[in-house]
């Protein structure tokens, strides 16, 4: 089950030319850094309401990310929903022909288990699934 949209990330090419215009120019106040060894980013996350903006750099020139910067410059990258049991739902959109990058989640930030589902299956937006580990 969905709970939420948790947020929006945006993959930058420079995470601190970055921060002056979310935070310096908008007055945003970072939340949450954290580099996340096992996607090769280094990541900043925004609290705006509910919801948070997270920007995505790149700490490898082969990782995903770079790739996604190489092809298509600093943009928003993928929508994030938490999501109540991540298992089930890998079984109910696998069993629905749901294409996933992953169906065996992966560490994310802030203490996150993820899955991505590919943007053929979305109508073009790639779109990240996660539970909190503790969930």
């Amino acid at each position: 089950m969905i709970k939420h949209i948790d947020h929006i990330a945006i993959a930058v090419s420079d995470l601190e030319e970055s921060l002056s215009f979310w935070r310096d120019a908008l007055g945003l106040k970072v939340t949450h850094r954290e580099k996340v060894l096992s996607q090769q980013v280094d990541t900043a996350f925004f609290q705006i309401g509910a919801s948070k903006i997270e920007l995505v750099e790149p700490t490898t020139e082969d990782s995903g990310i770079a790739r996604f910067v190489q092809k298509k410059g600093s943009s928003m990258h993928h929508i994030a929903l938490g999501v109540e049991d991540l298992s089930s739902m890998i079984i109910e959109l696998k069993s629905k022909g749901i294409h996933l990058l992953n169906d065996v989640p992966i560490d994310g930030a802030a203490g996150k288990r993820a899955i991505f589902i590919h943007p053929n299956s979305t109508g073009g937006v790639l779109l990240e699934l996660y539970e909190s580990v503790d969930s």
